[in-house]
């Protein structure tokens, strides 16, 4: 497995496994404690693990927390996503960028999002399963949503969105989001 750093979030990786294949299908390490802590994470801070599945089209997010915030690995342990990850920590030198991810059962790539980063995605496979190591309890007055649709952040969703949550749906921009957050 290997760490690569993702230029446009400072503070993000991908690890990317070494799939063994054969006649029987494929294994592979889709955590490594070792290589997790090589780039400066501590692997016992993640404490939850929770699972998604979504259908073609579906689009959860985008999402973070308030407060400490939530650092959290995704993987998509089957189907395909593609995956956004805005950076809004106002002390970050990408404060404001936004990176695009296929994440995929055939690569099994992690990635970590640091805490203060939104996140959402969006299936693009009939079943997409999606696993999260999550490095906080969730708790649910902490939530924050940001409009997937915004246009300050024109993330180009490849599909047309087949079903979201009324959380989602509802969610305000990006601006009045960052407003609420000053006050």
């Amino acid at each position: 497995m290997k760490a690569t750093q993702v230029p446009e979030i400072t503070g993000a990786y991908l690890f990317e496994p070494t799939p063994y294949a054969d006649e029987r299908g494929f294994f592979c390490r889709t955590f490594d404690a070792d290589v997790v802590r090589s780039v400066g994470l501590d692997p016992d801070a993640f404490i939850q693990d929770s699972l998604s599945r979504s259908v073609r089209g579906v689009l959860r997010g985008l999402h973070l927390r308030s407060g400490a915030g939530e650092a959290k690995l995704v993987r998509c342990s089957y189907g395909r996503i593609f995956d956004v990850v805005v950076d809004l920590r106002t002390d970050s030198p990408t404060y404001r960028n936004r990176a695009f991810f296929e994440l995929s059962d055939e690569t099994q790539t992690t990635l970590y999002i640091p805490a203060g980063c939104a996140h959402g995605f969006q299936a693009l496979t009939e079943t997409a399963d999606t696993s999260y190591r999550i490095a906080r309890p969730h708790d649910p007055a902490e939530d924050v949503t940001i409009s997937f649709d915004d246009p300050e952040l024109a993330i180009p969703w490849p599909l047309p969105v087949s079903s979201m949550s009324q959380r989602d749906r509802q969610a305000p921009g990006l601006a009045e989001v960052l407003k609420q957050k000053e006050s």
